[in-house]
């Protein structure tokens, strides 16, 4: 059983031990990262988008002058990493982006561990800088796990934009495992990984990260610029994996702005979501059979509601892991019964499948009006999918 500290640390990919690599180690991910391929020449290819429509993406560097920074050592401006992912008209004569910074990149390795240069071999399909599709689009905005990063879904964020949405994935500075900012300076998680008040911890954690959402998405719909994706401000919805579900819970609880949210196997600590329930959709795809929390939200859920248990998944089946962690080295590094337990035995291709499937078909019915009886009970298709519960 995943207790509650994995839910809250594994899921930032063991990440809390994070420490930044020597000079040479980090110049051996930056020449994996341009060349898109390390670990001995391979690639890593994640599932393209099953849309036709080609993604872009582009990096933002945001700063909330209106906010000091709840987590940083000193007081400073909230300071924001954000890479959006969108529908993009053209990819000719774009580059592929690469999966993460070459500096977070050996970071990582080291900490899970991997073996160098695997993150550099991991191939996405999105374009840097290619040029958006014009008008507005349905805006998501996505969260990772504790201690994670904003590359962690980037599977689901490329299938998303393949749709026609706009994805915005945040890195949640001083909780995310390392972020890089434009200028080379980096920022480590603070988080810790023991406390002695987790849910005083979890509120300051869950209110940093809604600050965060709520900021991100005030920034996104005001941009109005002829050759950056536009947001549609009525077409708002938000989803996160782990801790990040849990934030997304809470924004919908404080932010009317937001129609929907979906979380990734996160329990819902740090805000009073699991007994007062939401008067919004939200959609809970699950690893675990139950939860504490989930069980109080359902009895005071207000709005559309649903827990999908997808079988044979585990905490980090939702994030990108799995296409990796075998020629990554890491079915050697952990021990079978947590491997197995935090990864599934589900195949990768098809927990992708399954995960992205029932988020987008969430989405598209609330931001696009969209219905899809697949949300309404159990599907040949996909027999993995047990409803747990179901409200509206």
């Amino acid at each position: 059983m995943v207790t509650r500290r994995s839910l809250l640390v594994l899921a930032g990919l063991s990440a809390g031990a994070v420490t930044l690599p020597s000079v040479p180690a980090l110049a051996a991910g930056r020449e994996g990262h341009e060349g898109h391929e390390g670990h001995g020449g391979q690639v890593i290819e994640l599932p393209a988008p099953t849309a036709r429509r080609p993604v872009g993406t582009v990096d933002l560097h945001l700063v909330d002058h209106d906010r000091d920074d709840p987590l940083a050592p000193d007081r400073r401006p909230r300071e924001l990493m954000v890479q959006l992912w969108y529908p993009a008209l053209t990819t000719a004569g774009f580059r592929r982006a690469p999966y993460t910074t070459s500096r977070v990149a050996a970071a990582l390795e080291a900490s899970l561990p991997l073996e160098p240069g695997t993150l550099g071999a991991v191939r996405p399909h999105a374009r840097t800088g290619a040029p958006a599709v014009p008008g507005p689009l349905p805006l998501v905005l996505l969260g990772h796990g504790r201690m994670g990063g904003r590359s962690n879904c980037t599977a689901l964020a490329e299938e998303l934009a393949s749709y026609g949405y706009l994805v915005a994935g945040i890195d949640h500075t001083y909780d995310a495992a390392v972020v890089e900012f434009p200028d080379g300076r980096t920022a480590l998680s603070v988080l810790p990984e023991e406390s002695d008040d987790w849910d005083r911890q979890e509120r300051l954690e869950i209110a940093a990260r809604v600050g965060d959402l709520r900021f991100v998405a005030t920034t996104l719909t005001r941009r109005r610029r002829r050759t950056s994706p536009s947001a549609d401000p009525r077409r708002i919805g938000v989803v996160g994996h782990s801790m990040g579900g849990a934030a997304a819970a809470e924004l919908l609880r404080v932010d009317d702005r937001f129609a929907v949210g979906v979380g990734l196997d996160g329990a819902l600590f740090g805000s009073p979501v699991a007994d007062l329930g939401l008067d919004r959709p939200y959609l809970l795809l699950t690893a675990l059979e139950d939860h504490d929390t989930w069980r109080r939200w359902r009895e005071h859920q207000r709005g559309w509601g649903r827990q999908l248990r997808v079988r044979d998944t585990g905490h980090l089946t939702y994030t990108d892991l799995p296409h990796f962690a075998v020629p990554g080295g890491l079915a050697e590094s952990w021990p079978p019964d947590l491997y197995a337990e935090l990864l599934g035995t589900l195949d990768p291709a098809r927990s992708t499948e399954l995960i992205r499937t029932y988020t987008r078909l969430c989405l598209d019915r609330f931001l696009k009006n969209r219905p899809s009886p697949l949300l309404n009970s159990p599907s040949p298709r996909y027999p993995e999918v047990d409803f747990r519960w179901t409200r509206g």
